[in-house]
């Protein structure tokens, strides 16, 4: 059989997804010029088709008329014949004439209706089936084409779905955190001016920054803010915010993924020895080591180190600075320690959850070696549940490394965030919890994708769906 071109999958797709009202009119609104070019090469088929067909009609009607005259003629002079009466034939071609009208009108539009010119769906995806019609249109239709793709694709389609989720997701992030802080109790006004600013001056400040406005029109200024890239100046300073947080976003954001690294390379062979030497000293020792990381909070975690290695010891500096490399250590150290703790757990519970499976007693019955089903059955499977706590977790990273960024006097977007919601500063503040919301979702993302790549059963959902 052979293998269909990409050319007849976008019409497969085409009839597939208009047959779903929503898909229908946006499969029109991204193709709209090119459904304007096939419309009149439609009309026009559709033209030629009626022309010929009414011809060809009146040319089959003449034929069919003289051949049913002559059949039910021959029928009534067989019918006189057996009944020896007398035949006329004047008499006899008037009721055959009668009777092959009557007939030929019976079934006319039946003959019509297998005439008939497909209808405009089905001729459009019939031209982009079309090799010659595909490059030809390519440039008009380059929108819907490159939709049709997508979804044509299973991999693409779910990348693009959980895109389109994350959008949602951002906007809901956007509109709960601006409410919160629309009906919070403290006020902007008197809190940056002060208790001694009088009600006129606290006016003009509410004025300025469109405080006065209604909840409608302030929230509809901040989501239109988020999609169009400006958010706006600071209530303190001035300062512009999207500026602000694109400084102070990268620093947050390089010590959560040097904090992902050290867990992934720590915390990952922790959990696999732990889980081989179960029951054992090691298993015993290595899990109550990370239950002291869980347990341990951060900014104390942080303060002993800073006691330890920077006034003590004076290896490491106490406080953040670009410029040295290693004041970086001590940050992601602790930022990176809890994580470490709960990932070295899930590798473990999850290895010895699926260590007992079926399908790992016929690795062992087929003569497989140890190592061979540890990693390739029992770690792999096990992998799920780990991607799982470590997407998590580095999402709890991004938004709790406030603490450690005050700890190390690091200026960062945690501190930012923590530092503009007492005014309120709304702007700044929906500008860092937007980066956030963000990032975490881009981490979903690709959480995902490590579920399809890693998990069968989720691709075979994906091809189904």
């Amino acid at each position: 059989m052979n293998k269909p071109s990409e050319v007849s999958k976008f019409a497969y797709t085409f009839r597939k997804l208009s047959n779903v009202f929503f898909y229908r009119i946006l499969l029109f609104i991204l193709g709209f010029p090119l459904h304007l070019i096939t419309f009149f090469l439609y009309q026009a088929a559709k033209k030629r088709s009626n022309e010929a067909s009414t011809k060809g009609q009146k040319q089959l009607e003449q034929h069919q008329l003289d051949e049913l005259i002559a059949k039910y003629s021959r029928q009534i002079r067989a019918e006189k014949n057996y009944f020896n009466e007398s035949i006329n034939e004047q008499e006899i071609h008037h009721t055959a004439t009668q009777l092959a009208t009557q007939y030929l009108e019976k079934n006319a539009n039946l003959e019509h209706a297998d005439n008939k010119l497909t209808s405009y769906r089905e001729f459009f995806a019939q031209q982009i089936s079309k090799k010659s019609y595909f490059y030809g249109t390519f440039i008009f239709g380059i929108v819907m084409y490159a939709f049709l793709w997508v979804y044509g694709n299973a991999f693409s389609r779910y990348i693009v779905d959980r895109l389109v989720l994350s959008i949602f997701v951002v906007v809901g992030v956007s509109i709960l955190v601006f409410t919160i802080l629309y009906f919070s109790p403290m006020d902007p006004a008197a809190n940056i001016l002060g208790e001694s600013a009088t009600a006129e001056q606290k006016e003009a400040f509410n004025e300025q920054h469109g405080l006065n406005e209604s909840y409608g029109v302030q929230l509809k200024e901040s989501v239109q803010g988020i999609f169009t890239f400006d958010l706006g100046k600071s209530f303190t300073g001035k300062e512009d915010v999207s500026e602000s947080i694109a400084n102070k976003f990268p620093v947050t954001l390089k010590i959560a993924v040097l904090s992902l690294l050290l867990t992934i390379i720590v915390a990952i062979p922790i959990g696999m020895l732990s889980a081989a030497k179960m029951n054992t000293f090691w298993d015993y020792a290595l899990m109550f080591i990370a239950l002291i990381g869980l347990s341990i909070p951060s900014f104390w975690q942080g303060l002993i180190m800073i006691l330890e290695f920077s006034i003590k010891l004076q290896w490491l500096p106490a406080t953040y600075s670009p410029e040295q490399y290693s004041s970086i250590i001590m940050p992601v150290i602790v930022l990176g320690t809890g994580l470490t703790a709960a990932v070295a757990r899930m590798t473990r519970s999850s290895i010895l959850e699926v260590i007992n499976e079926d399908y790992m007693i016929t690795a062992k019955a087929k003569g497989l070696g140890s190592m061979t089903i540890f990693f390739n059955h029992a770690l792999r499977n096990a992998m799920i549940p780990i991607i799982t706590v470590i997407g998590l977790q580095f999402g709890a990273m991004l938004g709790g490394a406030a603490v450690t960024e005050k700890v190390f006097n690091i200026s960062g977007l945690g501190s930012y965030i923590v530092d503009k919601q007492f005014i309120p500063d709304i702007p700044a503040i929906m500008g860092g919890v937007v980066y956030i919301a963000i990032t975490i979702s881009l981490v979903n993302l690709i959480i995902d994708i490590l579920y399809a790549l890693l998990n069968p059963r989720v691709r075979s959902k994906m091809k189904n769906s």
